[in-house]
């Protein structure tokens, strides 16, 4: 666990919590036919699940190569946006910008450096450039960070804390000569954290080498929902105990000890490739008003959605297979990028 100074935190900008208002949220339309192969359709017709389950709280933008914006369009339906913008990918919790508010009250956002998620996908140019043009579409100030990582690798409370996960951002493929204390400086200077909660350990599997969002997430300041060992691949287990753990010991920015609720886990199942697929109920998405969940027609599905309804009481939890989506190599969460509301 590691912290920066308060003060120095107050006087930067400031990432909101996922809960906090949105003004829309963006994803973008799979075209990547070597990752998706015979699941591509069905993949889009995942995303547009997920897309229409969205907008009935909030306006969607799907980016959409300009080959492919009349499929876009014609799958979603009526009322949602389309952006014609080139890339190489669909996920963009990773590849769109991290949005943040200044201490001006002005939209920011975050061009982090985007290197293929550790070089596992070399063509990844045009994907490294959509941060910057999403966040000049939308005329939001862009704070450009030397950390190379993605928005699916950080998560934060609102109240200057963040959940982060060692195997990832410590990846040395993405930050080789980088220390815990130059990426909690970095996360300071960016989104105004002044606490980092590490997580050692990542899911087997998991391409990202460690995404957070598969771990934990806060559903309150104070109150985490974690993927609980107890259910998981025997190869998993040691490791989110010991997230566990961290967690249990851990407090936020505002010295407020954690809660940690434990999310059951799922049973293994495997992609096309013979690959573990990354199956967690913590990677969903808080939209105004509901939370977009998944669900793997698994026996824990139920239980899941009873902890996260229970979680944010106020919210209409509705939960979508999201096994077609792992197929690529992601869940929810992955493929969405909310922008906040500037107060």
């Amino acid at each position: 666990m590691g912290d920066v100074d308060d003060g120095a935190a107050r006087t930067g900008p400031l990432m909101p919590a996922e809960w906090a208002p949105h003004t829309r949220c963006w994803m973008a339309w799979p075209c990547r036919e070597s990752l998706w192969g015979p699941h591509l359709q069905a993949a889009r017709q995942a995303y547009a699940e997920v897309a229409r389950a969205i907008a009935a709280f909030e306006p969607v933008t799907m980016i959409a190569r300009s080959d492919l914006t009349a499929d876009a369009s014609l799958t979603l339906g009526q009322g949602m946006s389309i952006l014609p913008l080139d890339h190489d990918d669909s996920w963009t919790r990773d590849t769109a910008p991290t949005f943040v508010i200044t201490r001006e009250g002005k939209l920011a956002a975050v061009d982090w450096r985007f290197n293929g998620w550790g070089g596992a996908h070399p063509d990844h140019a045009r994907d490294a450039r959509m941060a910057r043009r999403v966040a000049e579409h939308v005329g939001a100030e862009i704070i450009a960070s030397t950390l190379c990582t993605e928005g699916g690798a950080i998560h934060v409370d609102g109240e200057g804390t963040a959940l982060v996960c060692t195997a990832s951002i410590l990846d040395p493929g993405r930050n080789p000569s980088l220390e815990k204390t130059d990426v909690e400086a970095e996360l300071q200077r960016t989104l105004g954290v002044s606490r980092t909660i590490w997580l050692e350990h990542g899911l087997i599997d998991d391409e990202t080498a460690g995404h957070v969002d598969n771990l934990a997430c806060f559903a309150a300041p104070g109150k985490v929902l974690a993927l609980d060992p107890a259910g998981a691949a025997a190869d998993d287990r040691a490791g989110l105990e010991a997230n566990l753990a961290a967690l249990r010991q851990a407090e936020g920015a505002a010295g407020r000890k954690l809660e940690v609720i434990a999310l059951p886990s799922p049973a293994m199942a495997r992609r096309e490739d013979g690959r573990r697929a990354t199956r967690s109920y913590v990677n969903f998405y808080v939209a105004n008003d509901a939370v977009i969940m998944p669900a793997f027609d698994d026996s824990a599905d139920v239980t899941a959605q009873k902890l996260v309804q229970a979680a944010f009481p106020d919210r209409q939890v509705i939960q979508i297979d999201a096994d077609v989506i792992l197929q690529g190599g992601g869940g929810i969460h992955c493929i969405t990028q909310q922008q906040p509301a500037v107060p």
